[in-house]
């Protein structure tokens, strides 16, 4: 992950635009991709994050928030072979959870945060029966239950 190009993640402005770098969160995020992101937005499950890595943090990091835990957020990627996540650093504390990703920018606009209205619909409504559309519209539903 790049460092954002219109500040200091979490300072001054709430909005700011990241470039992913690594494969950690294929198939829903890819190398070179630009995402906007909103800071110190509400965090829920199923959210994909943008935070600072626990042992190095100067290093900023995408994965999706999976649960909370008393210690933070247990984070995972959505490459499950990629195992650089909370399963081999943990949960990953408040303070260094900066933001939630609105929408992927480049190469083509998807958004990835939608309410949960609507993603209750795209789950269990017949809206779950259109293929990939939840996916499409950035709801992760977990094969795994992790």
């Amino acid at each position: 992950m790049t460092e954002p190009e219109d500040g200091v993640p979490g300072g001054g402005a709430p909005f700011g635009l990241i470039d992913v770098a690594g494969p950690s969160m294929v198939p829903t995020l890819r190398e070179g991709d630009q995402l906007l992101v909103r800071y110190g937005a509400r965090i829920r499950p199923g959210a994909v994050v943008v935070f600072r890595h626990p042992f190095q943090q100067d290093l900023l990091v995408v994965k999706r928030a999976t649960e909370r835990r008393p210690k933070g957020w247990w984070l995972l990627s959505d490459n499950r072979p990629v195992d650089s996540d909370s399963r081999s650093y943990g949960a990953v504390p408040d303070e260094l959870v900066l933001g939630r990703v609105l929408l992927r920018l480049r190469p083509r606009p998807v958004w990835l945060a939608p309410g949960r209205r609507l993603e209750r619909l795209l789950l269990t409504g017949p809206l779950a029966r259109v293929p990939g559309l939840a996916r499409r519209l950035g709801v992760w539903a977990d094969p795994d239950g992790l």
